[in-house]
């Protein structure tokens, strides 16, 4: 009971984040529109996963140097970039059968459950500002004096939490109403996916560090 009043505050705060659009919620909307329920529900916990390397690296103290490094935070942020950016341009590139093509329920082989958990992760540990998010949340709201086990149990949560809330959205984004919706525009549900992921890619490589 010592904790939960900062638990209940990071919690909020993690939720307010989460719920943001950004990159996460691009890559969770491409992947219920393009490659159906069970894609888009393994890219959610891939997200959710992808959290628990900030937490450790935070609780590590290696945030703070990344923060403070000029060069890696850069790198970082142009790896990331670059990787929605290729996602984007494949999503450019999709031929019309492509959408909504895994909406049938059926199973996804081990080699497309692999790939959708990757796309997820990488798209959140590549997210520069995760790493600023993390430190500010790690550095003030957190008391310095927290137990890191108590940190670690903060950070399981957003990390479950974050999967949660992205299967979630998963399931309302591949409802057969919605998926109806979108089968519309066939193809182009997918292009328009593309663009904004290239442009959450190009505002993320040019974007200053705060």
């Amino acid at each position: 009971m010592e904790y939960l009043g900062e638990f209940i505050t990071v919690a909020v705060v993690h939720l307010l984040a989460v719920a943001s659009p950004g990159p996460d919620f691009a890559m969770v909307l491409r992947q219920s529109l393009v490659a159906g329920r069970r894609a888009a529900i393994w890219t959610s916990i891939g997200i959710g996963l992808g959290i628990l390397i900030h937490v450790a690296y935070t609780l590590l103290g290696l945030g703070l140097i990344i923060s403070q490094s000029v060069q890696l935070f850069n790198l970082i942020k142009l790896v990331g970039a670059g990787y929605l950016l290729y996602i984007g341009w494949k999503s450019l590139s999709a031929s019309p059968a492509r959408v909504g093509a895994a909406t049938d329920g059926r199973a996804l082989k081990d080699s497309s459950i692999t790939k959708a958990l990757r796309i997820g992760f990488l798209t959140n540990a590549l997210n520069p500002k995760a790493t600023l998010f993390f430190l500010s949340l790690f550095s003030v709201i957190i008391k310095p004096d927290t137990p890191q086990n108590v940190q670690l149990v903060y950070g399981l949560y957003m990390s479950l939490a974050t999967g949660v809330w992205f299967c979630g959205l998963s399931l309302v984004l591949t409802q057969a109403r919605v998926q109806r919706g979108f089968s519309r525009f066939g193809h182009w549900a997918e292009r328009v996916m593309g663009v904004v992921l290239i442009v959450l890619g190009l505002r993320l490589a040019l974007a200053n560090r705060f």
